[in-house]
C-alpha cells in the first residue's frame, strides 16, 4: 500500500494482550490537530471508549487515536472509564499533546478488567514504531476474530494537486446495520471543517456500513472515525473537490464494508441481496435486510442449496405489502422463480451452479410499479460460525 496518508503516522505492535504474541495495540498520529467526525454504536450498552469519544468529538479536533484489541473495556464500571482515561493521559505526556486531542478505541471480550498497565508500558514502543507506511501493522493490531487485515486507500488528483483517503477496519462477527459492528479509522489530507466532515461521513456510512450484515447482532464498541488534516491544501469548500472526496470516501467505506462481510466468522461466500421494483427505498431496504439476516437463507447458501422458497418467505415477513404473484427472483442473471412459480429444472440446475461461487447476487424484483431499490451485503452461516462463537472467551 505504501504510505498510509500524507501527514499521518501509524503503528501496530504487540503489547502482550494476546497470548499468541500477535499485534494488539495500534496508534494513529497526526503532526498537527486534525478535524474529526465520528459515528458510534446505537447500542444502549456502550463501552468506556465509546462514551469518552462521544463527549470528546464535540470539540471537533483530534491528533491521535489509540486502539487495542482483545479487551472491549465494556461493562467495567467506573474503573474501566478511569483506566481508559489513564491510558490517554500517559499517551498525551509521551506525545506532548493535549489529552483532549486523543481518542481511544477498544475491541474484544466484554466484562474483562482493562489491562491498562500492559498498554501504558507499551506506549513508548508504540510511539517509536510510528511510521508513514505502517497502515498494514495498524490494521493487523485491531483484529479480533478477523482472518485477514482490512485496509484500503485511494488518491485523486485535481488541478495537479492530489488528495488521499485511507482507511483501516476490523470486523468479522456481531455485524448488523445499526451503525454496523466494527471499528473503522479513516484519514485524509483534505481540508475540512468538522461539521462538513460529519455530514459527508453520515451519508457515506448510510451507503456502506449500513448495508452489511453477518449475523444480525450489534456490539457495544462500534466506531467510525474520520480525520482530516488539510495537508493537501484542497478544501471541501470547492465543489469539485467535495464531489471527488465524497466519491472516494464512499468507495473506501464500501470496500472495507465488503471486506468485513467477506471475512465474516466462518463465512465462505459474499452475497449481494438486491431488491428492486419497490415503491420506496425504505421498503426495498426492509425486504433486503430480512433476507440478508435470515438464518434459513444463510444456511441454505452455505449448503449450496438454491432454496428460493426461503428467500420468498423472508421477504414476506419484512412488513412490506407486495403481491407474491408479481415477483421475480434471480440468482445472478438466472431467473429461478416468477409469479410465485418455479422456472423449471434447467433454471434450478443453473442456479445451483451459481450458488457454488464465492460471490453472487440474489435479485428480487417485487414489481410494485416503483423504481426504488436497495442493496445489502451478507454472507453464509456455517458450522464454523457456531464453533467460533461457542468458545469465543476460552
Amino acid at each position: 500500500m505504501g504510505k498510509f496518508c500524507p501527514g499521518f503516522l501509524t503503528a501496530g505492535i504487540s503489547a502482550g494482550l494476546k497470548k499468541d504474541g500477535k499485534k494488539d495495540l495500534g496508534l494513529i498520529y497526526c503532526k498537527a490537530p486534525a478535524s474529526i467526525a465520528g459515528v458510534f454504536t446505537k447500542n444502549i450498552v456502550k463501552a468506556a471508549p465509546v462514551i469518552i469519544d462521544i463527549e470528546k468529538i464535540k470539540n471537533g479536533y483530534a491528533q491521535a487515536v489509540i486502539i487495542n484489541s482483545k479487551n472491549a473495556n465494556c461493562c467495567t464500571g467506573k474503573k474501566g472509564m478511569q483506566n481508559a482515561l489513564e491510558v490517554i493521559e500517559t499517551l498525551a505526556l509521551r506525545l506532548q499533546i493535549d489529552p483532549s486531542l486523543i481518542f481511544i478505541s477498544s475491541t474484544g471480550v466484554i466484562g474483562q478488567p482493562f489491562p491498562k498497565e500492559k498498554i501504558k508500558s507499551a506506549i513508548p514502543k508504540l510511539i517509536e514504531n510510528l511510521n508513514d507506511s505502517n497502515g498494514k501493522k495498524l490494521a493487523e493490531a485491531i483484529m479480533t476474530t478477523d482472518t485477514v487485515f482490512k485496509l484500503a486507500s485511494v488518491s485523486k488528483k485535481i488541478n495537479d494537486v492530489s488528495f488521499t483517503v485511507s482507511g483501516a477496519a476490523k470486523g468479522a462477527g456481531m455485524i448488523h446495520p445499526d451503525m454496523a459492528t466494527m471499528l473503522c479509522f479513516v484519514c485524509t489530507d483534505i481540508k475540512a471543517a468538522p461539521n462538513q466532515l460529519q455530514t459527508i461521513l453520515n451519508n457515506a456510512i448510510a451507503n456502506s456500513f449500513h448495508k452489511v450484515t453477518i449475523d444480525g447482532d450489534t456490539s457495544t464498541n462500534d466506531m467510525v472515525l474520520l480525520l482530516a488534516n488539510g495537508d493537501s491544501g484542497l478544501s471541501l469548500n470547492n465543489k469539485e473537490v467535495k464531489k471527488a472526496f465524497e466519491k472516494n470516501l464512499n468507495d473506501i467505506l464500501l470496500t472495507l464494508a465488503k471486506k468485513i462481510v467477506k471475512d465474516g466468522e466462518g463465512a465462505t461466500k459474499l452475497i449481494e441481496i438486491k431488491v428492486v421494483g419497490a415503491l420506496t427505498r425504505d421498503d426495498a431496504k426492509k425486504i433486503a435486510d430480512v433476507i440478508a439476516s435470515s438464518p434459513l437463507v444463510k444456511t441454505a447458501v452455505f449448503g449450496e442449496d438454491a432454496n428460493w422458497g426461503r428467500i420468498l418467505a423472508a421477504a414476506g415477513r419484512a412488513g412490506v405489502n407486495f403481491d407474491p404473484n408479481r415477483i421475480v427472483l434471480f440468482f445472478n442473471d438466472v431467473m429461478i422463480m416468477k409469479n410465485s412459480q418455479p422456472c423449471g429444472e434447467e433454471a434450478e440446475k443453473q442456479a445451483s451452479e451459481i450458488i457454488k461461487k464465492d460471490e453472487f447476487v440474489i435479485l428480487l424484483d417485487i414489481n410494485m410499479g416503483g423504481e426504488a431499490s436497495e442493496t445489502v451485503y451478507t454472507c453464509d452461516l456455517s458450522v464454523d460460525y457456531v464453533k467460533i462463537n461457542a468458545d469465543y472467551r476460552t
